[in-house]
């Protein structure tokens, strides 16, 4: 490695994450939600302080107050929306159209600018509050210009059936990157929309559309509804092309940003990436199936013991087995699969995704990062709080 690149190093390990996902989890379920705000925050400074680009690791500065404050804010925001604009848009569905229908529709269609608006908060909040080497990033307050371009470039997609997603995808990236600090620095993401049309992309959307024809000479009898078994491959066949598409357009769009002199070179692989989900997944779904089984198991063996139940016997649960002690286990098994599941995901396909792009990055040229300076600081007051109240918060 030259001095006119550095490495990325990470140093998180699956315990360590395991043992806090765990304990931040339980308290979570034991305030009945309330400490999530306290988890995401901890969860955060765990990732962050693992990613050491140059042996420097990222901090997170965020606070769990901050973002229980603007959760409460941004609740008070949709409440009001949803109790008094939806009020009025049914009194007015039903005066002039003798229906709720348009109602429902004009609701739907009204929450799209605020989904985009609340992830452009949430990220300028992130941001806002990441730091490396001492300096903060940060992100222009552009949320609502943000939201109308969103919307211009979903609609353009949906016109063209598709084919200008790669356009949307890198039109938005830019649109945000083109808008981050590094301190001083002003971030750019450069290169074309065109670079991103490889492989993953036409595997996509040969997938989708070959699904849309499927279901359209079925509907139309022109093929027996037994044709519609080649959904589930086509299915694997998309996911295949999207996770390739995603891979594809990270790589090619980190290797086209910059803040000055300063460029990254990323060079996440495919198959890679494709290993840690099937592992992932098969070993977390494997984990929670043997888990569920013996709790099921203890449960079993606990009401023969304590209740005298015949296990061959399903009329005597009903009679031996207190109803509150049956549905206390209910209860149970399923927080306990809900919790279990949430930290399994984090530590077999999280924490490995996170380390295999961060050691497959590098910096270039950081001899310039001394010429960048401290930026102010960005009190973002509403911490992502939409993207809370609209369940779009929940990734670290």
């Amino acid at each position: 490695m030259s001095a006119s690149e550095i490495r990325t190093e990470y140093t998180g390990g699956k315990w360590n994450l395991f043992r806090l996902a765990l304990k931040t989890s339980l308290l979570t379920l034991l305030t009945l939600g309330f400490y999530r705000f306290w988890m995401k925050t901890r969860l955060r400074r765990w990732f962050w302080s693992a990613i050491r680009p140059g042996g420097m690791p990222l901090e997170y500065t965020g606070d769990a107050i901050e973002k229980l404050l603007g959760f409460l804010m941004a609740v008070v925001v949709l409440a009001f929306y949803i109790g008094v604009v939806n009020l009025i848009l049914v009194f007015l569905s039903f005066t002039f159209l003798h229906d709720n229908l348009a109602a429902y529709a004009a609701s739907f269609i009204g929450v799209i600018p605020l989904l985009f608006f609340a992830r452009y908060r949430a990220r300028r909040y992130i941001l806002a509050r990441t730091r490396w080497r001492g300096i903060r990033f940060g992100l222009e307050p552009a949320a609502w210009a943000y939201s109308l371009y969103a919307m211009g470039q979903w609609l353009l997609t949906f016109l063209t059936l598709g084919y200008l997603y790669p356009r949307q995808v890198f039109n938005l990236e830019k649109f945000r990157t083109d808008r981050t600090f590094y301190g001083s620095a002003r971030l750019h993401q450069g290169g074309s929309w065109r670079m991103l049309r490889g492989a993953g992309f036409w595997h996509m959307y040969a997938a989708a559309w070959s699904v849309a024809v499927l279901v359209a000479l079925v509907h139309l009898e022109y093929l027996p509804e037994r044709g519609l078994l080649w959904l589930f491959p086509a299915g694997m066949w998309f996911l295949f092309g999207f996770l390739w598409f995603r891979v594809h357009a990270l790589r090619s769009m980190a290797n086209h940003k910059s803040a000055g002199e300063v460029a990254l070179i990323a060079a996440p692989r495919m198959p890679r990436v494709l290993g840690i989900y099937l592992l992932g997944y098969t070993l977390a779904y494997l984990l929670l199936f043997l888990f569920a089984l013996a709790v099921v198991l203890a449960g079993l063996f606990g009401a023969v013991w304590l209740f005298e139940v015949n296990p061959h016997d399903l009329v005597t649960w009903q009679q031996r087995v207190p109803t509150w002690v049956q549905m206390s286990a209910y209860i149970f098994l399923y927080f306990s699969i809900f919790i279990l599941w949430s930290v399994l995901h984090q530590v077999f396909v999280v924490l490995p995704l996170h380390r295999h792009y961060a050691q497959t990055l590098t910096i270039r040229n950081p001899l310039a990062l001394s010429s960048i300076r401290q930026r102010a600081r960005d009190h973002a007051e509403e911490a992502g709080g939409f993207a809370e109240a609209l369940d779009l918060g929940a990734a670290i």
